[in-house]
């Protein structure tokens, strides 16, 4: 209800108007049953009869008028709150650790930001306004029921504690399939998801009939719980028109057989009848409110699961970072992605500032972690990574993101231009400043070679492009930037001769002047490095120059010559 607060002038007045709709629905019966005793039972004129027509169809299309006005209401209220809603778990999301998003499935987050929040709208379109203006008339409806014959609203009442015990199995049943809906609809969304994104490997391992067996199961599951859910509307519904139907027969039994003891005219009949249809109807719509309140609550725990998620990035710093002056240096770190499974153990090591550092080793040794720390997008468990003296958790994270580019091994490109994928849609950067920048780097040709230029539309992950032609939009995006660190994850095994050419231009034109830390896949390209460190098992076994490391005639001997004599046998 919170959410609901910057919206009072859409509140206040949906909830007015809810209550004016409930006063008014008990007129236009009581209109009917006077007009039915007075005149068509009576003896009133032809002007009396057509002076109650024409209020009740007055009353008619204020009601209608107003409902329309109300649902408008409702509506925008509902869509605001989703609104604020949904920036709000988006921005909680752009600020959590990714260890967050290790563990948590794509397709959840998908279904929690879109699915989950958009049934939270009809908690106000269909909820707690609505059922506070059903109470409201049923209240109405019943006293003025009972001050007009208490004995036919006995009767008409009489079944309405069997209608309130199978409201409450009712919504105890629906509660639980619509808890079993959503966790359907996250699983059919998370499959769908990783395998669109995967299909090329389905494809490629020939998994087509075995993937899609495994769809129809997930795709089963979620068509039973909502058949389940359809089962408890199926028999609810029916046992609602049932006694309704038994509360009427009721009443007019009763008028036939004492309705001249108790004076019981044929418009007490009609008003009590309306009643009965009046009354059930907002009373099953009541269950069926409070189920959707349920699934609303459903929705929102889970929306506020993530909201209530306290993995986020420390960003208490108040330093700003500018440069590198001196060096970067790490001390004693140790990390573990995972409790006490760790993949740094205690490594150290400093880069001066404007030198190239080069991270060798076997897959699993830590280079990469050795990246996430210095961008801060895990935390260290123990030790201390500083830049010139400098704490890297006292500076600004914005600032020290800002002053790092990272071109990782795997590059993503959203779905957009060239030139967007370069600049990511800052405006600080013009087409002239990233022309100049690709001019600079020696990129232009490889640019115009692409139909349209800058103006190219990537597709969804970058297909439609090679991995050496993403990565050299990466090193665009990279230098347009103007980092103070620049942080590569190379990646050039899987790349032709002609493109790892431009590539190992690129590294050297955004390396240039620049403290550079480079993760090296193939040794042939960090012959320009001034410092090699081979890491194994989270720490640093081997360091010095190229040359030093190739005299020590130690791992990263072995592991160089290796390399070679594969190339050579290639």
């Amino acid at each position: 209800m919170s959410y609901a607060l910057p919206y009072k002038k859409l509140f206040i007045p949906a909830l007015i108007i809810t209550i004016t709709l409930s006063v008014l629905a008990i007129v236009r019966p009581l209109l009917i049953s006077k007009a039915l005793n007075e005149v068509v039972s009576g003896s009133g004129a032809d002007s009396q009869l057509n002076y109650f027509s024409t209020l009740i169809l007055i009353f008619l299309l204020l009601e209608a008028a107003l409902q329309v006005v109300n649902a408008r209401l409702s509506s925008l209220l509902g869509q605001n709150i989703v609104k604020d809603l949904r920036l709000q778990v988006y921005k909680h999301l752009l600020q959590l650790k990714n260890t967050y998003f290790d563990r948590t499935p794509v397709g959840t987050l998908v279904t929690r930001a879109i699915s989950d929040i958009e049934s939270l709208s009809e908690v106000f379109t269909e909820g707690f306004i609505v059922i506070a203006g059903d109470l409201l008339m049923l209240l109405i409806f019943i006293s003025v029921m009972f001050y007009t014959n208490w004995v036919l609203a006995l009767l008409a009442l009489s079944t309405i504690p069997l209608l309130f015990v199978a409201t409450a199995l009712f919504k105890q049943g629906i509660k639980k399939t619509f808890t079993e809906v959503r966790n359907a609809v996250a699983a059919l969304n998370t499959f769908t998801q990783e395998h669109l994104s995967g299909m090329r490997l389905v494809q490629l391992f020939n998994r087509e009939t075995q993937e899609m067996e495994k769809f129809k199961t997930i795709n089963a599951k979620h068509r039973d719980a909502n058949i389940r859910s359809i089962f408890y509307y199926s028999v609810f519904f029916p046992v609602v028109e049932i006694l309704s139907s038994v509360s009427i027969a009721l009443v007019i039994w009763f008028a036939g057989v004492k309705g001249n003891a108790y004076n019981i005219g044929l418009g007490d009949i009609t008003f009590f009848v309306m009643m009965v249809n009046m009354m059930f109807r907002p009373i099953r719509m009541l269950a069926d409110r409070l189920n959707t309140l349920q699934m609303g609550f459903v929705s929102a725990e889970r929306v506020f699961v993530v909201l209530d998620t306290n993995e986020k990035i420390s960003n208490e710093g108040s330093v700003v970072f500018n440069k590198v002056e001196h060096e970067i240096r790490f001390k004693d770190v140790w990390f573990a992605y995972k409790d006490e499974e760790f993949v740094l153990k205690g490594l150290s090591f400093h880069i001066r500032a404007g030198e190239t550092l080069a991270l060798v080793g076997a897959t699993g040794a830590g280079k990469t972690s050795v990246i996430n720390l210095l961008s801060r997008f895990y935390e260290i468990n123990k030790g201390e990574i500083s830049i010139d003296d400098t704490n890297v958790r006292d500076f600004t994270l914005s600032s020290l993101r800002t002053g790092i580019a990272v071109v990782l091994q795997e590059v993503h490109l959203f779905n957009d231009s060239i030139l967007n994928n370069i600049t990511l849609n800052n405006p600080h950067y013009s087409r002239a400043d990233v022309q100049r920048a690709t001019q600079a780097m020696g990129l232009m040709d490889y640019i115009n070679s692409l139909p349209g230029g800058f103006d190219f539309q990537v597709r969804e992950r970058g297909a439609g492009l090679s991995a050496g032609q993403r990565q050299l939009v990466a090193f665009l995006r990279a230098y347009v930037h103007q980092p103070k660190l620049f942080v590569l994850d190379e990646a050039t095994a899987s790349i032709d001769t002609p493109t790892e050419l431009l590539i190992q231009k690129a590294i050297e034109k955004v390396s240039e002047g620049r403290t550079s830390i480079i993760i090296a896949h193939r040794l042939s390209t960090i012959r320009h490095v001034n410092k090699i460190l081979f890491i194994e098992n989270g720490l640093v076994e081997e360091e010095g120059s190229l040359n030093e490391l190739l005299k020590m005639d130690g791992k990263f001997r072995r592991l160089y010559d290796l390399q070679f004599a594969l190339e050579e046998t290639k």
